[in-house]
């Protein structure tokens, strides 16, 4: 094999890595499955409707809008965990429930995307956010995938919600506490596994 036939797969190998994530097709060809079964006697929540922004600065406040049921009453989480090309999966984020959002819930968990353990990350990075529900016997909902760029130049930006978003009713569930590094700086890594238990 000649130089530049070895030179053109290492930059087909290279554009693949970095435009696949960047469009969202690893998602769609893996979708991200949750753990385990309904426990017997039990129901799992099903979270009904969901709407996120899919780009924004970095610094951005994303807020992830949620609307659930569970027929036993008994959400008590929501789980958030982010995957990140280059740095890998972070540690799961939990956001404790109200008692009165056993059976429903509608509103936002919000992040602030500006991380202490980094000065800025690079303009198009991607960042893929997977949000589901538990409730107190550890059946998990259904997981929703947002995908998530960072841009330049859209600090103003901020779009509308869909229904049933839009209605005014809306409380803010928590906060997400994930602080995003950039690879480049040098920070520890965290390894690729699941921190979800």
């Amino acid at each position: 094999m000649n130089s530049k036939k070895i030179l053109g797969y290492i930059s087909l190998s290279l554009i693949l890595t970095f435009l696949i994530p960047c469009q969202g097709w690893t998602q769609a060809l893996f979708p991200y499955e949750g753990e385990g079964g309904v426990k017997p006697g039990t129901h799992a929540p099903v979270i009904i409707h969901s709407f996120a922004a899919e780009r924004g600065h970095y610094g951005y406040i994303w807020k992830i809008y949620l609307e659930a049921e569970d027929p036993d009453g008994d959400m008590l989480r929501i789980a958030s965990v982010v995957d990140q090309p280059g740095v890998g999966r972070y540690p799961t984020d939990w956001v404790y429930l109200r008692k009165e959002y056993g059976n429903r819930l509608k509103g936002y968990i919000q992040w602030n995307t500006f991380s202490s353990r980094s000065s800025y990350l690079r303009e198009w990075t991607p960042i893929t956010l997977k949000v589901s529900v538990f409730d107190k016997a550890g059946n998990e909902s259904n997981v929703i995938v947002f995908p998530f760029i960072f841009e330049l130049g859209r600090g103003q930006y901020e779009p509308t919600p869909p229904w049933p978003f839009d209605q005014g009713d809306l409380s803010m569930l928590g906060y997400i506490h994930i602080h995003l590094v950039n690879p480049q700086e040098g920070y520890d890594r965290f390894p690729r596994r699941d921190f979800r238990r």
